[in-house]
Formats: structure tokens, C-alpha cells, sequence
């Protein structure tokens, strides 16, 4: 069952693979071809310049999810890729999938038993991230957050109201009382039909430009207010750019790598 288990993962993994980027927000980052780790940064580090320019005030919201591959629910992913369009048949093999899975609690080092899940997928296994990326799709955004609009060098521009590199989510919103309210609410929702729940002890809420309610904004998020330059995937945030010291940490870090 495991090698039959593991051939048929990384066939469909490899078919998901071709048309997961057609199916997948851009905003999401992860496990797309085409699409790379330094994209969400960039794009993050050029709505706060926006802001800043415009003498405009918002909240960038830094979310960190709980456990997110072990909590996802299986009934949540299977219906999005239903309404992505995915026939019956390429839901059956995944849902054969990721059902195909049994644990055991270790009492004095010896499995006792095992048991059936209902939730999670399996880390290190090719197909988890494009499933994971697909299930956490439909969860952020449904029009509630006003977002950050990007002015482009013509005039136009783009609204961003979220960033996503798997479970790494950055999200744009005004800096308003009302928006911390929906934010929270969609937070709970996102909880309670997907399985995927925010921790609230490693988020925070960043301010970008002159914030006067802070301490309300901090209230209705729940979590610890920060502070620009702060940092995302590793690369700087809202950091001055041309300042060498801002690039001392990441340089540093190059230097200890080249090195191993």
C-alpha cells in the first residue's frame, strides 16, 4: 500500500502541478511554477511604499497559522476543488489520498493501536503542498478588506489585500476599527470551515504611517502590535532600502551558508 500509495501521489502531483497556477489566486506564492519566494516580498515592500508616499495610514496584518498541515479539513479541500472545477474522479483519487492514513499513540515507546484521521495531510509527500495551497485559496479575501492599491508608473495601479507563501499571510487593510472587526470575523470562519486556525500569539498587526487609534486596532485583532521595518520570509519590510545595515542580517546570513 505504501508503494502504491507514493506512485500515484507523485503522478497527480505532477499533473496538479501543470494546472495549479491557473486555478491558484497570484496572490499565493507557494508551489506555483512560475512564481517565487522573493515575489510576495517585492510586492509587500512596494504597497507600503505606495502608502507612504500618498501620505496614506493602513494596518499590514502578519498571520501565522497553527499546525496549518495538520488542521486542514478534508470535507473543506475537497469541496473547493469541486467548485475549481475538478471532476469526480480526480476528487475520488484525492480524497483516497489523503484518507489513507492511520496514527498511533507511543506509550513507552511502543505504538498502542491505531486510529483514523479526519484531517491533515501528510508532510514530505509531493502532492501535500498543491493541496495545501488550493484549500487555504478560498479562505482569505471575500471582499470584506479593503486592500492597498499599488499606482503603477502610468497612473494606474493594482489592488493587493493579501500576500499568501503557503501558510505565511500578510494581509493589507485600512486602518479602521470596521476593518479589524470584518478581519476577525472572516478569521473565524476561515477557523471553523477550514480547520486552519490563526496564532494569534506569533501574529501582530504593523502600522504603516501615522495610526492615532492603535490601542482599539490592537484590542479587535487580538494580537501584539509591531512596527516598520519588521521582516517577511527573511527579506526586509518597509525598510529603507538603500541603508546598508538594513542588509547586514541577510548578508550575514548568505556569509554562514556560502560557508557550510
Amino acid at each position: 500500500m505504501g508503494g502504491l500509495y507514493k506512485l500515484l501521489a507523485k503522478v497527480l502531483a505532477n499533473r496538479l502541478k501543470k494546472v495549479v497556477g491557473k486555478v491558484v489566486s497570484s496572490t499565493q506564492n507557494a508551489f506555483v511554477e512560475g512564481r517565487q519566494i522573493l515575489d510576495a516580498a517585492l510586492i509587500a515592500n512596494g504597497a507600503i511604499d505606495s502608502l507612504l508616499k500618498r501620505n496614506k495610514s493602513g494596518v499590514l496584518c502578519k498571520m501565522d497559522l497553527e499546525k496549518a498541515y495538520d488542521h486542514i479539513n478534508w470535507n473543506f479541500l475537497l469541496f473547493v476543488m469541486q467548485s475549481m472545477g475538478f471532476g469526480e474522479k480526480w476528487t475520488g483519487w484525492i480524497s483516497w489520498c489523503i484518507s489513507t492514513i492511520s496514527f498511533s499513540i507511543l506509550v513507552n515507546g511502543t505504538p498502542a493501536g491505531y486510529f483514523n484521521g479526519s484531517r491533515g495531510l501528510r508532510q514530505g509527500d509531493p502532492l501535500s503542498p498543491y493541496l495545501f495551497v488550493i484549500g487555504i485559496l478560498r479562505a482569505v479575501g471575500r471582499g470584506f478588506l479593503s486592500g492597498c492599491r499599488v499606482n503603477g508608473r502610468s497612473g494606474d495601479g493594482a489592488l493587493v489585500s493579501h500576500l499568501l507563501f503557503a501558510d505565511d499571510t500578510l494581509v493589507f487593510c485600512e486602518a479602521s476599527k470596521d476593518q479589524m472587526v470584518y478581519l476577525s470575523w472572516l478569521l473565524m470562519w476561515f477557523e471553523a470551515i477550514s480547520g486552519l486556525r490563526i496564532n494569534l500569539d506569533k501574529s501582530e498587526i504593523l502600522l504603516i504611517g501615522r495610526v492615532e487609534n492603535m490601542e482599539a486596532l490592537a484590542l479587535e485583532a487580538g494580537c501584539k502590535v509591531g512596527r516598520l521595518p519588521s521582516s517577511y520570509l527573511g527579506i526586509p519590510l518597509g525598510a529603507n532600502r538603500k541603508s546598508v545595515a538594513v542588509w547586514d542580517g541577510l548578508e550575514e546570513r548568505f556569509r554562514r551558508r556560502l560557508a557550510l
